[in-house]
């Protein structure tokens, strides 16, 4: 897989529309009502580290991380092109941010949408449980599932 990630400029407002684009016209977004303006934020926000997957030349996702706060080290969002999809750029990049998350700390946490089957599915694959649930906390009538990926507590890594 000739998978590149780099960091996502602020400047680069060409691969900023893109990526909002694809985070606010695809699931589990559209179902939670996440607008093109709120992912534009969401990619920019200084308190966040925002990297853009490529194949070749070709842009084919996104990620956010947040490497500071009370889940240090937490996916908040990922989302591959729906063109290029199921071709295993989803578990190569989830293993890139692994690496990058795990350099620094112990644990790597994520949301996932409980009406959102496929991508529980895939994160239990790739080792991640369940550890948590938070009701209606994004949209009425779903909750937010917390899974993680541990090398074991915090005490003892640094």
């Amino acid at each position: 897989m000739d998978l590149r990630i780099t960091v996502l400029k602020h400047d680069d407002n060409d691969t900023i529309k893109a990526c909002a684009s694809l985070m606010s016209s695809s699931e589990p977004w559209k179902t939670l009502g996440r607008t093109f303006d709120e992912s534009v934020h969401i990619l920019t926000d200084s308190g966040s580290e925002s990297y853009v997957f490529y194949s070749g030349k070709h842009l084919v996702g996104f990620a956010v991380l947040v490497m500071h706060g009370a889940l240090v080290g937490f996916i908040k969002n990922i989302a591959v092109v729906p063109e290029w999809r199921n071709r295993g750029l989803g578990r190569e990049a989830i293993r890139l941010l692994e690496k990058r998350i795990f350099s620094d700390h112990p644990n790597v946490f994520l949301c996932v949408s409980s009406n959102n089957r496929a991508a529980q599915r895939f994160y239990r694959k790739l080792g991640y449980e369940k550890i948590g649930e938070i009701p209606d906390y994004v949209v009425e009538g779903h909750s937010e599932w917390i899974m993680r990926k541990t090398l074991g507590p915090k005490t003892g890594f640094y």
